[in-house]
């Protein structure tokens, strides 16, 4: 469903995805500056503007669910990027500052110890280096991950059910694992269109049995990989450029897409 546009339930750039508890998918609709939300059978149910404050608002980049049903969403406006949290309604919680960057953020919430974790890109393109960075919900940051590993360009990242830390690297084409306390643990990758391989992957997300998806944009398909990082089977190999999912309570898959504007979900796969 979707289609590009600024109505309701059109889109330009839907970067971003999430799906709540009670299964409402949240999009970050990022050049209409909007969140809007869908049940998992397509209908549009509501939106709201990315508000920073007052009438300021920023291009959503990522969205995650905490674990009390709210939003947290990072993105950018012109002079400064935030992280702000938004009740379901799209009234706006708590907010802290980001480092001003050009590059696209994600973020996950670490729901056991309530610690917000973001994507963070510095530098230029010929010299980028990446990290994820790990905040209380007030903006105190309690550590930073990857940066060892020599981190690009991270983009997207998610949690498995276990706490272990998952980031998609768009620009070294892989995927790093680490634990929950930020220790490394392995790294999967391979340049190319092969079973198995990755070009400037972008969306992260696990299922139950924590198997890890993700969306592999430059060869125009949704990959699952199991917990170790083998691979296992295209979930699409259709689509235009999929570049946001997210796992549904029930086992749904949803996907964006950012050329054709649409968000697709996959009820087996």
């Amino acid at each position: 469903f979707g289609g590009e546009g600024s109505g309701s339930g059109k889109f330009i750039d839907p970067v971003g995805v999430a799906v709540s508890d009670e299964g409402e998918i949240f999009v970050a609709d990022s050049l209409n500056q909007r969140i809007q939300v869908f049940t998992l059978q397509g209908t549009f149910v509501r939106q709201f503007p990315t508000v920073v404050s007052g009438e300021e608002k920023m291009k959503p980049h990522g969205v995650a669910m905490d674990g009390e049903g709210n939003l947290w969403v990072v993105g950018e406006t012109y002079s400064a990027n935030f992280a702000v949290q938004y009740n379901s309604q799209g009234r706006v919680l708590r907010k802290f500052d980001l480092q001003m960057t050009w590059w696209l953020r994600g973020v996950a919430v670490d729901t056991r110890r309530n610690h917000i974790l973001i994507t963070q890109t510095t530098g230029d393109i010929g010299n980028r280096q990446g990290e994820v960075l790990v905040f209380r919900p007030d903006g105190t940051l309690v550590r930073t991950v990857g940066q060892q590993q020599g981190m690009k360009y991270p983009q997207y990242i998610t949690m498995d059910g276990e706490g272990n830390i998952i980031v998609s690297d768009w620009d070294k084409s892989c995927v790093y694992v680490y634990n929950e306390d930020g220790q490394f643990l392995f790294l999967f990758e391979g340049e190319g269109s092969g079973e198995g391989q990755l070009d400037n992957p972008r969306g992260i997300c696990t299922d139950k049995a924590g198997n890890i998806i993700v969306a592999d944009y430059g060869n125009n398909r949704v990959e699952m990989f199991d917990k170790t990082g083998k691979f296992l089977k295209h979930i699409t190999t259709d689509m235009k450029q999929p570049w946001a999912v997210a796992m549904a309570p029930q086992g749904q898959l949803v996907v964006t897409d950012v050329e054709k504007n649409t968000v697709s979900i996959f009820h087996t796969y």
